[in-house]
């Protein structure tokens, strides 16, 4: 079956080792959070959070995410420096038997939400993206040149209505929302402490003037091609993760969001190091994508899985559905998985808030209790599944 995974955020992380071990988990997924992006994460430090790992009968599974710094991306003067640390950290990773590594290529932002607890019917709350709050998000507050451009008439109405009635405590939430507390605590770009958040994500956006889709796209093939002789020598497997949501956002492009993206970079760099995080949740979010078909065709060339799902509503808007609903088929999904590359990793994601979740200052879409929800769920259907190949 796949291996059950869960994104642990190191000592300081509110949910404990023990914890994960009493609720079954048999790896974790984690990072070296406290070194800053772009320096070397070194031998010593790797081996110590995989002995501490492993003293709790666990294995570190993967690493998320051995960052990529925004130089390499936009191809700043820095970039060929840091690939070099970056390729001393997977030599180091190698060397201590942590071998698939997930990571994104997004400039800037990484995932984004305008929701941190939209509620549902039962008294939880989900995670939830309404496309007219980030348009006014970008138009009123980020105040990007010609920002209008880029949204349809339909959206810029809503964005009207909303801005009737916006206070300055609903753009600091908005703010917070988008650029703070969804990055922070993963070696995000903008700290929870920082004092202009706004200020510092627009000079981040400037490093990215002239950077269009055909530039960001050359500029990750550059850095595999430089990563990969490490890879392979290590039998380290890249994996990256789909963007999130999946479409270009406040004027920036976005490589992986789709069909085409998935297969350009596969093609770009045909090394079977090369490969892919299939987060359902993150390509469910897009009514373009058939996840189920986007599954069937990558799952020779995914390393790790997220399983999760999104609801599209009619007016862009998107939410996290429970793991038994939504666009992406959790069961279907295992069913490939399951058939292609048993024993893959594969961690819950996104979980509701419940149970008192929402009062313990967890991570944003990192609860306790609807995470343990959710895994169970994803267990029951991983031993179905298990049980049905075994009768066929």
């Amino acid at each position: 079956m796949l291996e059950k995974t869960w994104r642990w955020f190191g000592p300081n992380d509110k949910i404990t080792l023990p914890m994960l071990r009493q609720i079954g988990v048999e790896g974790i997924v984690t990072a070296l959070h406290h070194i800053p992006n772009g320096e070397v994460w070194t031998l010593e430090e790797i081996n110590k959070m995989k002995d501490l790992i492993e003293s709790h009968g666990m294995r570190w599974s993967v690493v998320e995410s051995l960052p990529v710094s925004e130089a390499i991306k936009y191809a700043g003067p820095d970039r060929d420096r840091l690939i070099e640390n970056y390729k001393e950290s997977l030599a180091n990773l190698g060397k201590a038997g942590v071998r698939t590594i997930c990571y994104n290529f997004m400039p800037v932002l990484d995932w984004a939400r305008t929701d941190l607890d939209y509620p549902n019917p039962d008294g939880s709350t989900n995670l939830y993206f309404n496309r007219g709050e980030f348009c006014y998000f970008d138009v009123h507050i980020l105040k990007r040149p010609d920002a209008e451009k880029d949204w349809d008439e339909p959206t810029l109405e809503r964005m009207r209505e909303i801005a009737a009635t916006m206070t300055p405590e609903g753009e600091k939430r908005l703010v917070d929302n988008i650029i703070v507390k969804t990055q922070g605590f993963v070696n995000g770009n903008i700290a929870e402490d920082e004092l202009k958040p706004v200020e510092k994500f627009r000079e981040l956006m400037k490093l990215y003037e002239g950077i269009d889709r055909d530039a960001l796209r050359e500029n990750m093939r550059y850095f595999l091609e430089a990563i990969m002789p490490v890879c392979r020598e290590w039998d380290i497997n890249m994996c990256v993760h789909p963007d999130d949501p999946p479409m270009p956002i406040l004027g920036m492009p976005r490589i992986v969001t789709c069909d085409e993206d998935i297969e350009w970079f596969l093609n770009a760099v045909p090394d079977p190091h090369n490969g892919l995080t299939f987060c359902s949740g993150s390509l469910s979010a897009g009514a373009h994508n058939d996840v189920q078909a986007l599954a069937r065709k990558y799952a020779p060339r995914t390393w790790f899985v997220h399983l999760r799902s999104c609801d599209v509503l009619p007016n862009g808007d998107f939410r996290e559905a429970s793991h038994l609903a939504g666009r992406a088929d959790i069961v279907e999904l295992v069913k490939i998985f399951e058939s292609v590359k048993p024993g893959l990793p594969m961690r819950v994601d996104h979980a509701a808030l419940m149970l008192g979740d929402a009062d313990k200052g967890y991570n944003a879409g990192y609860s306790f209790h609807g995470r343990m929800l959710a895994l169970g769920q994803v267990e029951g259907i991983m031993h179905a599944v298990d049980h049905e190949m075994k009768k066929s």
